[in-house]
C-alpha cells in the first residue's frame, strides 16, 4: 500500500528548515513549521519569510502553519528534523512524547556525529522513537531552494520503499530527489564535509591558490570515503550527491558558514569570535571533534581531519598544520588506505 503524507511537520525554523517547509508546501497539503521560540514563530507568521534574509526568497505559502507549540506537531505523518546536531537528543525526546501518527516516518536533515558516542543523527532519534528514521542530505543551500532555483538531493531509509515515498512527497519542479538505502553513508558524508569546508576556508584565507583547494577537496573525499566505509557506508554513496556533491558546494560556495569561519581563522581571528560574528551554527567545529574521535576509534587514517582538530582544539597555527601535511611520508594514491 502506497504511503500518503497528508500532514508534514518541519522541526526547526532556521534557513534550511524554512526552505524545506516552503518545498513541502508546494503540493498544497498541511505543513507545520515548528520553532522553539514563540517570538521567532510570531515574526515568521507575520512576514512569511525566513528570519535569515535571502535575496529573491519567496514567501511561505499560506498552508504552512508556523508555531512553537509541540501540540501542533501531533498527528504528523512525515516529520523533517532540521535542528543543530547538539540539540538532537532533546528534540528526539519531544518527538517521542508528542503523539505522531501511527504510520509516521522521520527524516533528519541535521548533519553531525555525536561526540563520545559517535552516533549519527538518525541513530540518536531511533533510540527514542519506534518510527522509521531516514536522512535527507545533498548539495543544498537554503538560499537557492527558497528562490526556486534547480537543486538535487538524496533521501535515504533502510527500507527503500519508504525512501521512494518521501522522494515522491517532497520532489518539486525545482528540487529533484534521488532515493537511497545507505542511510549511514549519507550521514557520514553530510557531517564530515563540514570539516573539509573549514579547511577550504583556511586555504582561501591563507591565499594558497586553486591547486591547494582542489587537492584538499580531493583528499578530503578520500578521507570521507575511508571513514564512511569503515562505519558501514557504501563507496558509491560518497561519489554521489551526499558525498562529493555536498563536499563541493560547501567547500566553494560563499553561502557556506564553514567556509566563512575557515577564512576568519586563517586571518588569526579566535574561534569564539568567528562563531560570534557568524551568528549561526558552524557544524564543522563540533564535527571536527566527533569525526576525529570516531576515526581514532575505528583506526582510520585521516590526516586532514587530524590537522583541523589540532587547529581548533590544540591551538596549532594553520600554517604549521599545512606544513606538517605537506612533509608527511610520501604514499601511493589509494582511497581505501
Amino acid at each position: 500500500m502506497e504511503r500518503v503524507f497528508t500532514k508534514t511537520a518541519v522541526i526547526g525554523a532556521g534557513a534550511w528548515g524554512t526552505a524545506l517547509a516552503f518545498t513541502a508546501a508546494q503540493n498544497g497539503s498541511e505543513v507545520v513549521l515548528w520553532t522553539y521560540k514563540e517570538e521567532e514563530a510570531a515574526t515568521i507568521r507575520e512576514t512569511r519569510m525566513s528570519l535569515i534574509p535571502v535575496k529573491g526568497a519567496r514567501p511561505l505559502p499560506e498552508n504552512v502553519k508556523v508555531t512553537s507549540d509541540w501540540a501542533d506537531v501531533a498527528g504528523s505523518q512525515l516529520v523533517i528534523v532540521v535542528v543543530p546536531s547538539v540539540v538532537m537528543r532533546s528534540v528526539a525526546q519531544s518527538l517521542a512524547e508528542v503523539g505522531l501518527a501511527e504510520d509516521a516516518v522521520i527524516v533528519t536533515c541535521s548533519k553531525g556525529i555525536e561526540k563520545d558516542s559517535h552516533l549519527l543523527m538518525s541513530e540518536i532519534i531511533s533510540s527514542y522513537v519506534k518510527f522509521p528514521v531516514g536522512s535527507l542530505s545533498g548539495p543544498n543551500h537554503a538560499e537557492d531552494i527558497v528562490q526556486g532555483l534547480p537543486s538535487l538531493t538524496l533521501v535515504g531509509f533502510e527500507d527503500i520503499e519508504i525512501a521512494k515515498a518521501v522522494q515522491k512527497r517532497l520532489s518539486t519542479g525545482f528540487l529533484r530527489i534521488y532515493a537511497s538505502s545507505d542511510v549511514v553513508g549519507m550521514q557520514i558524508g553530510g557531517a564530515i564535509k563540514n570539516v573539509f569546508a573549514l579547511a577550504s576556508g583556511i586555504c582561501a584565507g591563507l591565499g594558497l591558490g586553486d591547486n591547494a583547494r582542489a587537492a584538499l577537496s580531493t583528499r578530503g573525499l578520500a578521507e570521507m570515503t575511508r571513514l564512511g566505509m569503515a562505519r558501514g557506508g557504501h563507496m558509491e554513496t560518497f561519489m554521489g550527491l551526499s558525498g562529493m556533491g555536498d563536499l563541493v558546494v560547501t567547500c566553494y560556495s560563499d553561502h557556506s558558514r564553514n567556509l566563512t569561519a575557515g577564512r576568519m581563522l586563517a586571518k588569526g581571528m579566535p574561534l569564539d569570535e568567528c562563531l560570534k560574528q557568524i551568528g549561526q551554527v558552524v557544524e564543522g567545529v563540533p564535527n571536527t571533534l566527533s569525526t576525529y574521535q570516531m576515526a581514532r576509534s575505528l583506526g582510520v587514517r585521516t590526516p586532514i581531519v587530524d590537522a583541523m582538530y589540532d587547529i581548533l582544539y590544540n591551538g596549532k597555527h594553520p600554517s604549521e598544520a599545512l606544513q606538517e601535511l605537506m612533509v608527511r611520508d610520501l604514499r601511493e594514491e589509494n582511497v581505501k588506505d
